[in-house]
């Protein structure tokens, strides 16, 4: 008797599958295309079909879990299975963070299936001059229109801490707010003034929004170029990118309106600064350009990364520089 065609029992047993069929990776909407983050705090986290729901006193919040990019779950959240395996299979990411979103805990899976960014991201970071010339790179995004090619890290830290207390000066002035210098404490939020709160929330805000498109693209958020040692340190050196553009003007607003609730009032203001996507969209441009184009390199084809992001094929890496198909025998007729 013939044995049943594997595909056939496979497909039988899919069926035999209860609940809603996670989502084909084609389908999944891209990092750029998504919501750039939402913020949970003290409700119970469920799923009701293809939607996240979030609970609490007030009624029941649905949100299509395709659109998201980041969700921030703040104190008091309880999330179910359900509502984590559906998370995980549409590709966005979990970030825990604590009271006003100051403190980062831990996230979720990555949206990439392919490591063609980890890799040059590694190598680059391993390497001297290409590390050097990544750094420089992005330091010329802040400064538009000088050459920074020749400058040491030392020259251009100095030059990017000048850009930043000239950002805080122009920006107190505009917006009448007192302004000496950046002083806060990760342990004490109400330590420090409504301008330093302000920041200290709004660049939270940020490096969330980050590291959820780091993670979510396939790059390490650890293997930094400015930044270095920390877990986050690639998250830090893209966020920097951002800060005079969004977090920065956010928090001086904040401060000038005399919120009293500055944690809240400043995550909704960076949301809605960010809430077109164009960040998303600029900072999975801006992470592709700096890890896979050197002096040598044309314009990245979009399509093709993503179309390499999709992919489930495994390869086997071989000394020679070759990538061999994975899932095969190689061992022919010798006997080892």
């Amino acid at each position: 008797m013939r044995a049943a065609d594997p595909r056939a029992r496979a497909a039988d047993l899919v069926k035999k599958i209860p609940g809603v069929p996670p989502a084909e990776l084609a389908e999944l909407n891209r990092a750029q295309d998504r919501i750039s983050f939402v913020y949970l705090e003290r409700c119970v986290i469920h799923r009701d079909s293809n939607a996240i729901t979030a609970t609490d006193e007030k009624g029941v919040v649905h949100l299509p879990a395709a659109t998201l990019g980041v969700l921030m779950l703040g104190p008091g959240t309880s999330i179910t299975q359900q509502a984590m395996m559906l998370i995980a299979d549409n590709g966005a990411t979990v970030v825990w963070v604590g009271e006003h979103g100051i403190r980062y805990y831990a996230h979720g899976r990555s949206l990439a299936r392919s490591s063609r960014l980890l890799v040059a991201q590694a190598a680059a970071v391993s390497h001297r001059d290409r590390r050097l010339q990544v750094a420089r790179a992005m330091y010329r995004m802040r400064f538009p229109g000088e050459d920074t090619g020749r400058l040491t890290m030392q020259q251009l830290r100095g030059k990017e801490g000048a850009r930043v207390r000239r950002c805080y000066r122009e920006h107190a002035l505009r917006t009448g707010v007192s302004w000496n210098n950046r002083e806060y404490d990760p342990d004490n939020f109400d330590g420090s003034d409504p301008v330093n709160q302000a920041l200290s929330a709004a660049h939270a805000c940020l490096y969330g929004i980050v590291h959820a498109v780091i993670v979510a693209i396939g790059a390490s958020p650890g293997l930094g170029f400015v930044h270095t040692g920390h877990e986050r340190s690639f998250v830090y050196d893209i966020a920097d990118l951002y800060k005079a553009e969004i977090s920065i003007p956010v928090a001086f607003d904040i401060a000038a309106g005399e919120s009293t609730d500055i944690g809240s009032d400043t995550r909704r203001a960076v949301r809605d600064r960010v809430h077109d996507g164009a960040l998303l969209d600029r900072c999975v441009r801006d992470i592709r350009s700096l890890l896979l184009t050197d002096g040598s390199a044309g314009p990245i084809d979009e399509e093709q990364l993503d179309e390499e992001a999709g992919s489930d094929a495994v390869r086997l890496w071989d000394e020679e520089g070759y990538e061999l198909a994975g899932g095969r025998n190689y061992s022919g007729d010798v006997d080892f």
